[in-house]
């Protein structure tokens, strides 16, 4: 296969690696298993533009490195295309990646995709915009917002600044009046948040889904409003424990309409880890087998 690899040196753990090095090992990995490898170490600024010229280009496969943010960009401008993207789990959680099996080292994800195969996973999206795992309002967002105010160079130093961020914000949870409709059924809720994955996630582990394929919108209400109450749940929710959760109400759905019904704008939205401004009505749908991605041969199997 060929390869256009693009590395963005401004996100997630790459800032930190020594790239020209990692870029070597890449190159030797894929052509000792007959691959050709094209790398590219852009800055983040100028990620859309190499996207677009690999779009452009003969390649098989374009692998995306860096954070979360570079991955839902690339995918959204691979979705319908007949080209696969590989992500190299260079963000902090790296849910996705964990979502389609990929080995959470560097070096050992490289190697995976050297002897990788292709397959089709769903995406979703909120008002047209692309998302890969979630999409989220009140207390999750209110946490990143918090959160990115302070200043960390590193993974750990990141998930250190998340903790500080959550411990803030379940002492002013907010306080939200949303509608959902789910596949045209209407509810109302007054929560502190809300959650919408791209498919369900799985039991047993961190907040992401096995089946990246499986064609559902997961819809999380949170009930949990006094600072005990959100604590547990926020331990809960990290361990997966989503069958012991009675402070979350779990609901399935292939099309959401989300409407607030209380101010918002100060709020915001969290897609894929990223505050953008929200909207008095978001839609969100699933959107079955609209991706390419390059995955371990393992990891198919055993899907």
């Amino acid at each position: 296969m060929r390869f256009q690899v693009i590395l963005n040196r401004d996100g997630g753990t790459l800032r930190t690696l020594d790239l020209v090095r990692f870029e070597d090992e890449l190159r030797e990995a894929f052509q000792s298993a007959g691959h050709q490898a094209d790398v590219s170490i852009i800055e983040g600024k100028d990620l859309e533009e190499h996207l677009d010229q690999a779009l452009a280009s003969n390649c098989d496969v374009i692998m995306v490195g860096g954070g979360d943010g570079s991955v839902s960009t690339a995918a959204g401008k691979l979705m319908g295309s007949d080209k696969a993207l590989a992500i190299l789990p260079a963000g902090t959680m790296n849910l996705f990646a964990r979502s389609l099996g990929i080995p959470q080292n560097l070096d050992l994800a490289v190697a995976a995709f050297a002897t990788g195969v292709i397959r089709k996973v769903d995406l979703a999206t909120a008002n047209d915009r692309i998302f890969v795992h979630q999409f989220s309002i009140g207390l999750h967002a209110k946490v990143i917002r918090i959160r990115e105010q302070h200043v960390f160079n590193s993974r750990i130093g990141k998930i250190w600044a998340s903790v500080r961020a959550g411990l803030k914000a379940m002492f002013r949870p907010p306080r939200l009046r949303v509608e959902l409709e789910l596949d045209g059924v209407g509810i109302g809720r007054k929560t502190a948040g809300i959650g919408i994955s791209n498919n369900v996630f799985g039991e047993g582990h961190l907040p992401y889904a096995d089946d990246p394929a499986g064609g559902v919108l997961g819809v999380y209400v949170t009930r949990a409003r006094r600072p005990g109450d959100i604590f547990r749940m926020a331990i809960q929710v990290a361990l997966g424990r989503w069958k012991a959760i009675d402070t979350i109400e779990v609901m399935q759905a292939h099309e959401v309409v989300l409407r607030l019904l209380s101010p918002h704008k100060r709020y915001g939205c969290a897609i894929d880890g990223e505050i953008c401004p929200i909207d008095t009505v978001t839609r969100l749908k699933i959107l079955p087998g609209a991706l390419y991605v390059l995955v371990p041969s393992e990891a198919l199997s055993a899907s």
